[in-house]
């Protein structure tokens, strides 16, 4: 029998980690995540941050000890750092933590950690300025690695780049981009592109790069140990046995990693998703709505949402899309 303070699905997983979408507007266009013409949430239909605040605590009075901020760019979005200061001290959470393009850090580094942001994953697919830009197509190579350096400087537990690795575009940098991520002290994890929402700029099966090819690349170079650490996400992890540096793999087509999900993604306008790759979801933002002030209807809604939750997703690169929105509507 299901306990009352923890979210357990219909196969037995405990969901103990949320990844919340602040928005899914973006001072990039990385061309994996958006199409290059954009239909934006109305602001009208976004959730507002109290409302965001309320349902994390609804969480973690519900047994989830892990939070992480997303978007889009979650820290393009208007007074954010109120949202991290209120997440941050809400109780039963472990860890507060931050996917983010880097390019906002400069200015809102400190304010984050004082927060109580713990630990960041930073994008970074390319250090080459043009093959950047062509990358995230308005993006500047410069202002991310400041604020990298600013992430460093400010003293976060830990500080990790995540890389999508497209072939023929970037793949001829994994060696690079682990070498950039271990003479700093980060982990990297390098991230199969997966197929959400329709994109003109690349075909998906022609463009994958699939985590075995990378492991083969980097096998070239390093030696890579096998490891159980976990940091609650989907990324297999290898120490590399020249440095301090851990290398993840985040695999949803060659290592499917559903069978040990822990986690679900709350989008910007308020749906719930139960799946990365599935459409089951739930509107909370008609709960909170409709019925504002009552956190016990709002938790019998997550309680509720863990009987829809699938058993995992199957993509197929040779398909068309069968999930239409783009990961910055998922919440990357």
């Amino acid at each position: 029998m299901r306990q009352e303070n923890v979210l357990v699905d219909n196969f037995g997983r405990t969901v103990n980690y949320v990844r919340i979408s602040v928005t899914d507007r973006c001072d990039f266009r990385c061309v994996y995540c958006m199409d290059e013409e954009m239909q934006f949430v109305p602001r009208a239909k976004l959730l507002s941050l109290e409302e965001i605040g309320v349902i994390a605590r609804a969480f973690t009075e519900l047994g989830v000890g892990k939070i992480r901020i997303t978007g889009g760019e979650p820290l393009i979005r208007r007074n954010i750092i109120k949202l991290f200061r209120d997440i941050g001290q809400l109780d039963g959470l472990d860890e507060l933590v931050l996917t983010t393009n880097g390019s906002q850090l400069p200015k809102l580094a400190g304010e984050l950690k004082d927060a109580g942001v713990k630990r960041i994953n930073i994008s970074l697919d390319s250090l080459d300025p043009d093959k950047f830009r062509r990358l995230t197509r308005v993006g500047e190579l410069d202002k991310v690695l400041a604020g990298i350096d600013a992430a460093l400087a400010t003293g976060f537990e830990k500080i990790k780049i995540n890389s999508v690795i497209l072939k023929n575009r970037n793949d001829d940098e994994v060696t690079d981009l682990v070498e950039f991520a271990s003479t700093r002290g980060m982990d990297i994890s390098f991230i199969e592109e997966m197929p959400l929402g329709v994109i003109g700029e690349h075909d998906r099966a022609e463009a994958y790069y699939s985590s075995d090819e990378i492991r083969a690349d980097l096998d070239a170079h390093y030696t890579l140990l096998p490891t159980t650490e976990t940091t609650g996400g989907p990324s297999r992890y290898y120490h590399i046995a020249e440095t301090s540096t851990r290398v993840g793999f985040i695999s949803p087509h060659s290592h499917n990693f559903c069978d040990s999900c822990n986690r679900v993604r709350l989008t910007c306008e308020g749906r719930l998703l139960l799946c990365l790759g599935q459409e089951h979801s739930v509107d909370l933002r008609q709960v909170i709505r409709t019925h504002p002030g009552d956190m016990d209807r709002l938790k019998q809604a997550l309680r509720a949402s863990m009987n829809i939750k699938p058993k995992g997703h199957e993509f197929d690169l040779s398909a068309k899309p069968v999930i239409f929105r783009h990961m910055n509507m998922t919440g990357g």
